[in-house]
């Protein structure tokens, strides 16, 4: 399952799904039929991810080709990940444990053979060593089937939570560090307090089409809560510090948003461009070379779009160190810099370790927030039910 990681093919399978953002989507969204015939759900997730297709742009084709009604679950799902990533935006500290943990259990579990197993898909479980060769291979799994994997990893083969959502983001090509950590916490009974999803085999062998039914005593049948903390109350949605009017940026992409033309207006006098790949942050132990690649393609479509919307030359920097993004901007006389908004993940992360040094140069780190995330975000206090009643607000005001 290759994929062309530009906005140009992301648009084609969007409109390649169109007509199924309806009642088919509903029926069949969580039927997983194998690597190759995903065809139930749009798997448009890897250009949302990175923006090259937005979440207001695939929201407004389902509610352009179908009614509301008939729309809603698709909608809703899209949304799923906004409300994801706000939830995450307002308790950044859940993003700083989980980090600090997985280095923890990392450590901890180094050598172990049965994590080993699980990673390299020889569980002897042939469901969940078929997701994690899929993984693998194709940079995917099914929505249906990462919550399967997740609760087996945790309860049946008793592996931390944190290494297997470090699994998933290392070779995930839509991998988000909001819905991929939120989702396994969700999962493992830490999101939703006392909660659990416990994989079961009847279930499986529904929506696998009868590809796969677990024994008798393959899956365990206890799936208690994770023991953890209480999450930390939800705070303000983050105020950006604004693109400052006189001072020339340089506009500086990341994989966060791989279409900064369509907030143009946001970045005046814009005096060059640069990407910067970041791929590496994604985890401690890097990204897969399917998601490096995915990446390096994408923001080199997100540039050739740049350099035309705005009128400048752009450079692409691959240099991990803050000097080589300083030095790129005072080659084109910048004194700011100015990117889309950066959420809670890796690449902010890296913007933060950085700060002082850009502070330094002369070159504050200014952002610009969409306008799908604050309208979304502040909804974004507790579980997705609360901001599910709100959706055709949200809808009608976005869409």
């Amino acid at each position: 399952m290759a994929m062309t990681a530009n906005r140009e093919a992301g648009l084609e399978k969007m409109d390649a799904f169109r007509d199924r953002m309806g009642r088919h989507y509903a029926a069949q969204r969580n039927f997983d039929r194998g690597p190759g015939q995903h065809h139930g759900v749009s798997m448009l997730s890897p250009y949302t991810r990175r923006r090259l297709v937005t979440e207001r742009e695939i929201a407004q084709t389902a509610l352009q080709s179908h009614s509301f009604s008939a729309a809603e679950k698709f909608v809703q799902e899209v949304i799923w990940r906004s409300y994801w990533k706000g939830w995450l935006e307002r308790r950044p500290s859940v993003w700083a444990d989980y980090r600090r943990e997985v280095s923890e259990e990392r450590r901890r579990w180094s050598g172990d053979s049965g994590l080993d197993a699980a990673m390299a898909g020889e569980t002897g479980i042939d469901c969940f060593d078929a997701w994690a060769a899929e993984l693998v291979e194709t940079g995917y799994v099914h929505n249906h089937a990462r919550m399967w994997f997740a609760s087996i990893w945790i309860f049946t083969l008793g592996l931390p939570w944190q290494l297997g959502a470090d699994f998933f983001l290392r070779h995930l090509l839509d991998g988000d560090p909001a819905s991929n950590t939120l989702g396994w916490r969700w999962v493992a009974g830490l999101h939703t307090a006392g909660k659990t999803y416990a994989a079961r085999a009847s279930n499986i062998a529904k929506y696998t089409d009868e590809r796969f039914r677990p024994g008798p005593g393959v899956l365990s049948d206890r799936v208690e809560p994770v023991a953890w903390p209480e999450h930390p109350p939800a705070l303000p949605v983050r105020t950006p510090r604004a693109p400052e009017a006189g001072r020339p940026p340089l506009l500086v992409i990341t994989e966060e948003d791989c279409a900064p033309e369509q907030i143009a207006l946001s970045f005046p006098n814009v005096t060059g461009i640069a990407t910067i790949w970041l791929s590496p942050e994604r985890t401690d132990a890097g990204a897969s070379a399917a998601v490096e690649r995915f990446d390096r393609d994408a923001l080199a479509d997100a540039a050739r779009r740049a350099e035309i919307a705005f009128d400048a030359g752009s450079e692409r920097i691959e240099d991990p160190r803050p000097q080589a993004l300083i030095e790129a901007a005072q080659r084109v006389g910048a004194t700011q810099i100015a990117t889309p908004f950066l959420p809670t993940g890796p690449v902010k992360d890296w913007f933060d370790r950085n700060a002082q040094s850009f502070t330094v140069a002369g070159l504050p780190v200014t952002e610009v927030m969409r306008d799908w995330d604050r309208v979304i975000w502040p909804h974004a206090t507790a579980g997705f039910f609360k901001l599910k009643k709100q959706i055709p607000k949200i809808v009608a005001e976005l869409c």
